[in-house]
């Protein structure tokens, strides 16, 4: 097998690096970013295994990450251990000819895929079809976790991105300007801010893509002001309020601090929700002594029970609550990539359109003018 200081003769097989033990995988990485020096960044999103994100120059949130990985134009290559669409968000926001690298191409979003590039363009089409477009200002609002043609599409017809930090003020902003929103592809995280935001549950209807109009009537659609797709975490989408109304029997006084991906009925159970961010730092400034029930990723809230010793932390589900796509990404994929890159073969690059990427690339950038 090649070295990570050889140029390739072959290209490396990942079933090669599957027999590797895990000291072995760990110097390999390491050895090719040596090699590799400045001209390579690697990302780790918060939910990635610990014996990846081990690796990662920079962890955090999707956007934060593509983010950090723009201000890096030294780098020649960007090596992102999270799921596709986070890579294409760091591909639209490349600085120069960067190249985006996925370690496992199978690395998807459940939630990104439960809303289609062509799905959402026909729920646009039987929108303007039944006059919703013409009798009032729609704006397309996608959250982060979509699909760079989503995105793109939002670009385009006025729309914007979102993340579960700045939904509220992107509320605010833009139904101070518009009739409607449509947001997709999370109806929680859309419902759980529509109703920060004052909206009630019956000023918002829930759109199914395999079902004529959503499945709802046309004056359904014209009363709402929020149109929210059906779609959800696969993740998030497990917590229930058992788990809460468990979890505060078994530790009186405990705090319930959950991710707005939950479904409504958890939110509204918990003490506190908020984005992966706002989870970190509340645990960050919470007291010594203080007990908290965790709503969100297995593997971020095993990194916080281990950060945060002088408190009693832990998930608020008795069961496992991982991301199953994000876990394609093993040591294995990482050394296949490295090595390939440090003998000059570039493996898994993500490469968005041009034309979708600078359509979204408006659309992240009205995102970004929301102060």
């Amino acid at each position: 097998m090649s070295t990570a200081f050889e140029t390739l003769t072959r290209e490396p097989a990942l079933e090669d690096y599957f027999g590797l033990s895990d000291a072995e995988l760990r110097e390999r990485i390491e050895a090719a970013r040596r090699s590799l020096g400045a001209r390579l960044v690697i990302l780790g999103h918060h939910y990635q295994r610990d014996d990846v994100v081990c690796h990662a120059d920079y962890t955090g949130d999707s956007f934060k990450l593509s983010e950090l990985a723009a201000r890096r134009p030294e780098a020649d290559f960007v090596v992102f251990c999270g799921v596709h669409f986070m890579a294409e968000s760091a591909d639209i926001l490349k600085p120069g000819d960067q190249k985006i690298i996925l370690p496992d191409l199978g690395a998807g979003c459940s939630m990104a895929d439960m809303a289609t590039a062509e799905q959402v363009e026909d729920a646009w089409e039987q929108l303007q079809s039944i006059g919703v477009l013409e009798e009032s200002r729609v704006v397309p609002v996608t959250y982060m976790n979509s699909s760079a043609a989503i995105k793109a599409f939002c670009g385009e017809h006025g729309g914007v991105v979102c993340t579960s930090s700045n939904a509220v003020p992107l509320f605010e902003k833009y139904l101070g300007e518009a009739d409607k929103l449509f947001f997709f592809p999370d109806q929680h995280l859309g419902r759980n801010t529509g109703v920060k935001f004052g909206i009630a549950l019956e000023e918002m209807a829930l759109w199914d893509p395999n079902r004529e109009l959503g499945g709802n009537t046309a004056e359904e659609l014209r009363r709402a002001r929020l149109i929210l797709w059906k779609g959800h975490c696969s993740v998030h989408g497990r917590f229930r309020p058992w788990h809460v109304e468990q979890v505060r029997r078994e530790v009186p006084g405990i705090k319930v601090l959950v991710h707005p991906e939950c479904e409504r009925t958890v939110v509204e159970q918990s003490d506190l929700d908020g984005s992966t961010e706002f989870i970190i730092k509340t645990i960050e400034q919470a007291p010594a002594g203080s007990a908290w029930a965790v709503g969100t990723e297995v593997n971020l809230v095993n990194r916080l029970v281990r950060a945060h010793p002088d408190k009693d932390i832990r998930l608020l589900a008795p069961d496992l609550c991982m991301c199953a796509t994000m876990y394609r990404i093993a040591p294995q994929n990482l050394a296949w990539v490295l090595d390939s890159l440090a003998g000059g073969l570039v493996v898994n690059q993500i490469t968005v359109p041009a034309e979708t990427a600078r359509w979204a690339r408006v659309a992240l950038d009205r995102m970004l003018a929301i102060k």
